[in-house]
């Protein structure tokens, strides 16, 4: 079960100075990233959350934690990601990332040697995804594909070898 949020509100535009122009609604959608929660939590599930949000609000909106829950092995200030899966651990259970999450380069912090190491990145590439995300940092995987000279081929060859987080 997915939780959505509120439908997006549509806004008409009409230019006041020129009565005879249509009025055309304007869609003003709000970004979202689709998050999951698990283990010691009210309402384990996935669920959609704004972009920017932090765990606190999903553990809010997930219904909070359980009694049995070990708040001091997870950051409740960290900024959800999406595609993310968070595991709330019980009181004395040890949290463990997965070897394959601590394997994946997020390219939001990545330097250019360790992006080098990614297939078809090589020192120019890697300088283009730092001088993008200096400006722009990535929200999700796929804005890697606004970066000059990433095409659709490579960024599904570097799907399951990034992150972004």
């Amino acid at each position: 079960m997915m939780t959505r949020s509120p439908q997006p509100e549509l806004t008409p535009l009409l230019d006041s100075s020129n009565t005879e122009q249509q009025q055309q609604p304007v869609q003003t959608e709000p970004e979202f990233i689709v998050v999951e929660i698990k283990g010691a939590i009210q309402k384990p599930g996935v669920y959609e959350m704004p972009v920017g949000s932090r765990l606190i609000s999903l553990i809010e909106t997930a219904g909070g934690l359980l009694e049995v829950s070990d708040s001091n092995q997870i950051n409740q200030a960290a900024l959800l990601v999406d595609e993310e899966s968070i595991y709330i651990p019980m009181i004395g259970e040890v949290a463990a990332t997965t070897e394959a999450e601590s394997d994946l380069i997020d390219i939001n912090s990545a330097d250019e040697t360790l992006l080098q190491t990614l297939p078809g990145i090589g020192p120019a590439k890697a300088a283009a995804i730092v001088a993008f995300r200096e400006t722009t940092p990535f929200k999700t995987v796929d804005d890697l594909s606004e970066v000059d000279g990433i095409g659709d081929k490579t960024l599904e060859q570097l799907r399951p070898l990034i992150r972004v987080k």
